[in-house]
């Protein structure tokens, strides 16, 4: 079983066009919390949606500092004895800041997040945009892993 770790942006860029979900790590004290969200990519910045109020939005009130990760191509690899199986992968995991947008910025991510999974141009209403918190992530490292034959 081969390991490849990279930095390439453009293969890099290449997980995360093909991940449906991210998975976003957040700092509750000395407590960890992990939450599977759905989300869009632009020129290293992460953008994800949420409810205006709950406990995502509370700890990264706190410590905007967040950690991610995405994965594809997952296939389990079965092996006579339990400890030769194995799991193929290709991954993305990255670490950066969150911002929660304010309204005039909502809408821009909100296009980010649907392009991911449904290309167009849309529109939203204000009183839509009201009951949503949109959250940007600014990159500030990014790795790629491999698990291949």
């Amino acid at each position: 079983m081969g390991i490849k770790k990279f930095d390439d942006i453009s293969e890099i860029e290449k997980i995360i066009a093909r991940a449906m979900v991210c998975h976003i790590g957040l700092a509750d004290g000395d407590q960890p919390y992990v939450v599977p969200v759905c989300f869009g990519y632009e020129r290293g910045k992460l953008y994800f949606h949420s409810r205006l109020g709950g406990r995502k939005i509370d700890i990264i009130n706190r410590n905007p500092r967040v950690c991610f990760e995405m994965a594809i191509d997952l296939e389990f690899t079965r092996a006579e004895t339990p400890c030769d199986c194995s799991m193929k992968y290709r991954s993305v995991i990255g670490f950066g800041k969150a911002h929660i947008l304010d309204d005039e910025e909502k809408s821009h991510g909100l296009n980010i997040i649907m392009n991911h999974y449904n290309k167009g141009d849309f529109a939203f209403e204000k009183t839509s945009l009201a009951t949503v918190n949109v959250i940007r992530i600014d990159i500030t490292r990014i790795t790629g892993k491999q698990i291949q034959d």
